[in-house]
């Protein structure tokens, strides 16, 4: 940890997480919680959960949920340190200078140093540009439209033809091999160390926070690859940024425009659209959705008019919508680009293409009719049913009525055909799921496997749940049940600290969440305190459920234990409390 836990968790305290929550989500109280639409994933029926008492939340739909820093970790897009000090902030608290484990300096400490490479890098490259040297690059910029007052606010540069003329630059200005290896900058070889990018057009990458984070290198002409980047390193992560971001964040526009590449986002600021972003060079991601949800309801999509731009508008299309954004598509021919549309039809034309542009799930609806020859039925019939299918999946009815509307009217099928077609769909659906369920002789021993480790996670989860309900259960559990009977390494942990907290009289899910910094584990660790558990029963019934869910706990801990079992005396031992497990009865 940056800081001590005694002061994340005073800084937790004292930020309410329904008071946080309520900044971001509307909330409104159901009993002793809060309920709400999830801002992580697209739902209609609130199914976002926050509970002031235990200081959580969790969402029931997508299974996000955790503490107040896990909140702001995901919804901001914030590291675990980041998250501590905006709570600080909020809550009025002056933090003390961070406290490093060795660890934890050392990665400060290349960060830092990689920061300051990438920075002199970028302005290297730009000097480079601007001087004799970089005319080729620098009239190449020019002759794609872009002006002298773009080239730097962009901070475009050159790197030279030579194969390690950044590097020499670098080492001259005192750097060491062991920093500019994790740079991402240089190819280290048998036959020395080259400069990753070579004579070409750069573009530094930068973070919301105007850091430079990495690069991109264009070749000028022919050559491959047209487009190189930066490999991941401990700075850059493709998945969780977007090019131009740190420019569009704080544009008055109330939509973000994402593109492919880096000139279509450079050519639409220059042009007046300071909302424009790109991906950097990978697949869409549902982070870079995320990250984009902190800022706007609302995403065009403005890929290329080729094949492959209209399949990547496809991948992105679902996630968004996953992600609670609103997304249309502007369609870009007779130009392949936004770059290539402006400098043929100028702002003007393309502020009309926005306004124009297609809703989301029409475009999908567009791609999947084009080819399709409705004259031959069985194409029309294939057809038909898929967008029957896709209309399915809107789960709020209302919503589900407009969309069947307009795609009655745009493609002229017959409403009442395309609703009895989804029914049908919908029968046929909940029809074959009850057919998986209830077929069990086909399955596989594979799968029975499978199904067998899920009943037990599942045990090892209700009973989690089930004593922070009621903690009375401890003393009663812990003659048979031990915190080692949790199989997996989060549950093991957190069953150590509620167990620990129950004993001590201060039980506090959230602090027990602030032992783990990933959002995968904030998740996991959430899903552990909100398992549903059925009220409806009787103290009989009751009892039952109980000795049931930790018999199998336990039986599972200790064949665990006997498949690793050292020698012929601890088996006996193990076979002596699998005996006794058998006549085990927990009285409530």
């Amino acid at each position: 940890m940056y800081y001590s836990d005694d002061l994340i968790e005073e800084i937790r305290s004292r930020n309410d997480i329904t008071d946080v929550i309520s900044d971001y989500v509307k909330l409104k109280k159901k009993g002793n919680t809060y309920f709400g639409l999830c801002p992580f994933h697209n739902e209609k029926s609130p199914s976002f959960s926050v509970n002031g008492q235990r200081q959580i939340f969790h969402c029931f739909g997508c299974g996000e949920g955790g503490n107040v820093y896990s909140f702001i970790m995901k919804y901001e897009n914030f590291t675990f340190p980041e998250a501590v000090r905006f709570l600080a902030q909020r809550a009025g608290m002056e933090l003390p200078k961070m406290e490093y484990s060795p660890e934890e300096r050392k990665k400060s400490d290349l960060k830092t140093a990689l920061l300051e490479i990438n920075k002199e890098t970028a302005k290297y490259f730009f000097r480079l540009l601007k001087s004799e040297k970089g005319g080729q690059a620098y009239q190449y910029l020019r002759g794609r439209g872009l002006s002298d007052e773009t080239i730097v606010k962009f901070g475009l540069g050159y790197s030279q033809k030579y194969r390690d003329d950044l590097y020499r630059y670098l080492k001259e200005k005192g750097y060491h091999d062991d920093i500019l290896k994790e740079s991402g900058l240089f190819t280290y070889s048998e036959r020395g160390v080259y400069d990753k990018f070579i004579n070409r057009v750069m573009f530094p990458i930068m973070d919301i926070n105007n850091k430079v984070i990495g690069f991109g290198g264009r070749v000028m002409g022919e050559g491959e690859p047209k487009y190189l980047n930066s490999p991941e390193t401990v700075l850059f992560d493709k998945s969780r940024n977007l090019y131009g971001m740190n420019y569009a964040r704080t544009s008055k526009k109330n939509s973000l425009l994402i593109c492919e590449g880096y000139m279509d986002v450079i050519a639409l600021h220059q042009a007046g659209f300071s909302n424009a972003v790109a991906s950097l060079g990978t697949a869409f991601t549902q982070r870079q959705c995320l990250l984009m949800k902190r800022y706007t309801e609302t995403v065009y999509l403005t890929y290329d008019s080729d094949t492959a731009g209209t399949r990547a508008a496809l991948r992105a299309v679902p996630m968004l919508r996953e992600a609670g954004l609103s997304a249309k598509v502007i369609y870009m021919k007779p130009y392949k680009d936004p770059d290539e549309f402006i400098k043929n039809l100028g702002a003007d034309a393309y502020e009309e293409r926005i306004q124009n542009a297609r809703n989301s799930f029409l475009f999908e609806i567009d791609q999947l009719m084009e080819g399709v020859h409705l004259e031959d039925p069985d194409q029309k019939a294939g057809v038909y049913t898929e967008i029957a299918r896709r209309l399915l999946e809107f789960e709020d009815e209302l919503e589900r009525n407009v969309y069947i509307d307009a795609v009655s009217h745009e493609y002229q099928i017959p409403k009442e055909s395309l609703t009895k077609s989804i029914s049908r769909q919908a029968y046929t659906y909940a029809t074959r799921e009850g057919k998986t369920t209830s077929n069990q002789e086909h399955r596989t021993s594979k799968e029975k496997k499978t199904d067998a480790k899920k009943g037990i996670l599942q045990a090892q989860k209700i009973l989690i749940t089930w004593i922070l309900e009621e903690p009375s259960l401890l003393d009663k559990i812990s003659p048979v049940i031990n915190q080692n009977d949790f199989s997996e390494p989060v549950y093991n942990k957190v069953a150590e600290l509620l167990f620990e907290q129950i004993r001590n009289h201060d039980i506090n899910p959230a602090k027990i969440i602030n032992h783990f910094e990933s959002e995968e584990e904030h998740r996991e660790v959430s899903a552990l305190f909100n398992m549903p558990l059925r009220q409806e029963m009787s103290p009989t019934e009751r009892e039952k459920a109980l000795n049931d869910t930790v018999r199998k706990i336990k039986k599972n801990s200790l064949e665990n234990r006997s498949r690793k079992a050292a020698d012929v005396k601890e088996l006996q031992e193990i076979i002596k409390e699998q005996q006794a497990l058998k006549s085990v009865h927990i009285h409530l």
